[in-house]
């Protein structure tokens, strides 16, 4: 965990949240073991909070503001840090992932990062001209670490069909990815489907996104734009981007049908 010392606050309203409640508990002359039992949380999610590695709830916001006195700012500012979209320095997202008790995400274009075999991983990496390409998939293979704890979240996965007809690797490599997404056909945590090119214009015609549900701290909308990392973890948000997975959902292959369509895939090859 980095040292809330070396975080600057100003970069974003998450930042500046974990570095107030920081401030307010060492004034208080208080760990963060002393916050969580006083916010009914645990004292790590407190060191989280304060780190910028997870988002408040707004029950934990409002609590602090009854713990420390303060007027409703915690309050307030957690409407900030509930709305703010991450600029390029959010490189913490692994972290975030890590504590989720569940994901569900939609691909439009690329195979999910998570269930990516190395030599696919590198393949999709090298058209993105990385300056250093085998460290680029030492970070996505290093991800997937969290599919083989002892706690792994749920996984749900739908994945458009343009996925599957745009390869960006030679035979032998898609070969390998398609047979690794059939090794999870009984995974009793993973479940994958394919929303096929026949379903017509998705609900998230504007692209892929990633809902995680969280063991600690609250539940967030991730997604990724030219450069950027957007977060949307206010309840409403959160809500609204539900429904339209479950769209998603509901518009996609079964799993059943799924797995057949990747195993005819893998036959053409």
């Amino acid at each position: 965990m980095p040292n809330p010392n070396d975080l600057d606050p100003s970069r974003s309203p998450l930042a500046f949240f974990g570095a107030d409640l920081r401030r307010h508990r060492e004034n208080a002359d208080m760990s963060q073991r002393d916050v969580g039992k006083s916010v009914y949380c645990s004292g790590a999610l407190v060191g989280y909070i304060e780190t910028a590695k997870r988002f408040p709830t707004q029950t934990f916001a409002e609590a602090c503001d009854k713990l420390f006195g303060t007027d409703g700012s915690f309050g307030r500012l957690w409407e900030l840090v509930a709305r703010c979209a991450l600029p390029s320095w959010f490189r913490e997202y692994p972290e975030f992932e890590a504590g989720a008790t569940a994901i569900r995400t939609y691909q439009a274009q690329y195979m999910y990062g998570l269930l990516q075999t190395e030599d696919y991983a590198r393949a999709q990496l090298r058209m993105g001209r990385h300056e250093d390409l085998e460290a680029a998939v030492e970070a996505r293979m290093d991800r997937q670490r969290v599919l083989t704890r002892a706690n792994s979240p749920e996984i749900w996965v739908v994945l458009d069909e343009a996925v599957f007809r745009r390869r960006p690797a030679d035979d032998s490599v898609v070969r390998a990815q398609l047979q690794h997404l059939l090794d999870y056909r009984y995974d009793p945590k993973m479940v994958i489907q394919i929303l096929p090119f026949s379903a017509g214009i998705p609900t998230s015609a504007d692209g892929s996104f990633n809902l995680l549900t969280m063991d600690e701290g609250a539940d967030f909308v991730y997604s990724e734009g030219v450069g950027t990392a957007h977060v949307m973890a206010h309840p409403d948000e959160f809500k609204q981007a539900s429904f339209r997975y479950d769209l998603l959902r509901a518009a996609a292959l079964s799993p059943e049908d799924s797995a057949e369509m990747i195993a005819s895939l893998l036959e053409e090859l």
